[in-house]
């Protein structure tokens, strides 16, 4: 008896070794559902139906997109923490992964523990506009003249807990200037006002910003990478003037916690492969996204420091989702 217990840990670690190999071997063999914990038309929702057939060509089964929004990504999330981690269920998030649990309270979930990275599949920069009445053509005017100005510059987010609403916030933390937020209900609702003159400011994704820039309604003074982008030729990045300065925009894929390795590797495989379609890079293009296609551990990694990040300014801050 004493023999079976202590051979008991080796043959249940080779039981289960079999049991990994038997699974990936056979994997797929049914339809994969991938999670999108928002309304259809958002960059997540664009991401995963641009990529959804390639990997249904390479895995040979289907991709079937499933939007589940309610209460800022959570509940969809949440739906993906607690499903099997057989491989058939995916989670295609944005960058508010990170945020939701901390300007929401507490969430179900751990965005660490319970889900295993599978690739970054894109990253881009916010692009920082102004209205042209200010009368400001480079990022250096900006700040004199905000510091200049006795009242504070007014700038629209699209919402009290999105990340255009982080990024003015670590902005006022990292360059010390008052700046007076205005929260909108989406991003669209804000451009409006900011086209109209009604708010001085903006910080918002290439996607959303870009065709009024190329057509000069809006000014862009900088973007929010740490390098300079190819998006906007000849702006500066925050960085050259703010040290450190990022905040990017981005999507990736995850899958539950304890998926089999072997599953996460082909998954990681069969996106890096999708991405890099001409046709799927020309369309991140449009939308001022570059192809990342991390592996499982450099998106951890990503996750991670993220979450230390954007934390911390949330904690400061004292940001809510009201």
């Amino acid at each position: 008896m004493q023999n079976f217990k202590r051979l008991s840990p080796l043959l249940f670690a080779a039981v289960s070794m079999f049991a990994t190999s038997v699974i990936a071997q056979t994997y797929p063999s049914k339809p994969i559902r991938m999670m999108v914990p928002a309304a259809p038309g958002g960059v997540t929702d664009i991401v995963a139906r641009i990529i959804a057939p390639q990997l249904t060509e390479m895995l040979g089964q289907p991709i079937v997109v499933d939007n589940r929004a309610g209460a800022g990504g959570i509940l969809g999330t949440d739906t993906v923490a607690k499903a099997a981690a057989d491989g058939y269920t995916l989670l295609a998030v944005f960058d508010s992964f990170i945020s939701n649990p901390y300007v929401f309270g507490k969430a179900p979930y751990d965005t660490v523990k319970d889900f295993a990275p599978i690739s970054l599949l894109i990253r881009g920069p916010q692009l920082f506009v102004t209205h042209p009445k200010l009368g400001l053509k480079s990022f250096n005017e900006l700040l004199a003249f905000a510091k200049a100005r006795r009242a504070p510059l007014n700038f629209a987010t699209a919402g009290a807990a999105t990340s255009s609403r982080l990024t003015v916030e670590l902005f006022k933390t990292t360059t010390q200037l008052d700046a007076t937020l205005i929260h909108y209900k989406g991003g669209g609702p804000a451009l409006t006002d900011l086209l109209g003159g009604h708010v001085d400011a903006m910080i918002a994704s290439a996607g959303l910003v870009m065709s009024q820039v190329r057509s000069g309604r809006l000014t862009v003074l900088a973007v929010t990478s740490r390098e300079r982008s190819l998006l906007v030729p000849g702006v500066p990045a925050i960085s050259e003037f703010v040290p450190n300065f990022e905040a990017q925009s981005w999507v990736g894929v995850l899958a539950p916690a304890a998926t089999p390795r072997p599953i996460i590797q082909q998954l990681n495989s069969a996106l890096l492969k999708a991405v890099a379609q001409p046709d799927a890079r020309e369309r991140f293009a449009q939308q001022g996204y570059e192809i990342i296609g991390s592996t499982p551990e450099q998106f951890g990694a990503w996750i991670r420091s993220e979450s230390a990040k954007w934390s911390k300014i949330i904690r400061e801050r004292g940001i809510t989702a009201e």
